[in-house]
């Protein structure tokens, strides 16, 4: 694992590759935080105290395991559905009005890619359609060849499934790939799938178990 002062040198020590798959919220847009806090204020509303710790271990996850992390954390009782549903909501209504803000050099890196033609997907556990609006919206949209939500796939991060997906839509082999992600889960999704992974860490600083898996890590603030 090397580390890198920022997130546009070590993507450049990784010209050879084909296609360069991106994580969205918390790598893309400064979005892992923004739900968190509006994730926490609907869970407040009801009641429940959501963590900055317990929502680290969610990054990357969704449907069933989400869910049952969530439910072995709060109860049985706890309203995972609609809890996730009205944050989401929050958020989109903030991407509608004032807009999401771009993660420092995901612009610069995008338009270096295009110019080395490789190609560039996502892969998020949002949904496609969010992801989509999310990228639109930011004129950013047209750099990706492919997107993958996590609809799209059964098991979400850490499995590798919806990597090797991408992989699969952008006809590259995971050894001609590389992962951007800020997650724990994303990363070992990646190290699963086969595919080298630059970590770009947001909310939390990877592991020690995860810089091992990836094989670079971009130096945060």
């Amino acid at each position: 694992m090397k580390k890198y002062p920022d997130l546009l040198t070590a993507a450049k020590e990784y010209e050879s590759a084909k296609c360069f798959i991106f994580d969205m919220d918390g790598l893309i847009f400064d979005t892992e935080r923004l739900f968190m806090e509006q994730l926490a204020l609907v869970m407040a509303k009801e009641g429940y105290r959501l963590t900055r710790e317990v929502y680290s271990q969610s990054l990357g996850m969704t449907g069933e395991p989400l869910k049952q992390l969530m439910l072995a954390e709060y109860g049985e009782d706890y309203p995972f559905q609609s809890m996730g549903q009205k944050a989401r909501e929050q958020v989109d209504l903030i991407a509608d009005t004032v807009g999401l803000q771009l993660k420092p050099q995901i612009r610069s890196l995008l338009e270096w890619l295009e110019e080395q033609n490789i190609i560039c997907a996502v892969a998020s556990s949002t949904s496609s359609d969010i992801v989509k609006n999310y990228l639109e919206k930011a004129g950013i949209l047209k750099f990706y060849t492919a997107i993958v939500g996590g609809e799209m796939v059964e098991r979400s991060k850490p499995e590798p499934e919806i990597f090797l997906l991408a992989c699969e839509k952008c006809r590259v082999s995971p050894g001609q790939a590389v992962v951007l992600e800020d997650s724990d889960n994303g990363v070992k999704a990646a190290f699963a799938a086969g595919i080298p992974s630059i970590c770009v860490p947001d909310l939390k600083q990877p592991s020690e178990e995860v810089c091992r898996m990836a094989s670079a890590v971009v130096k945060t603030i």
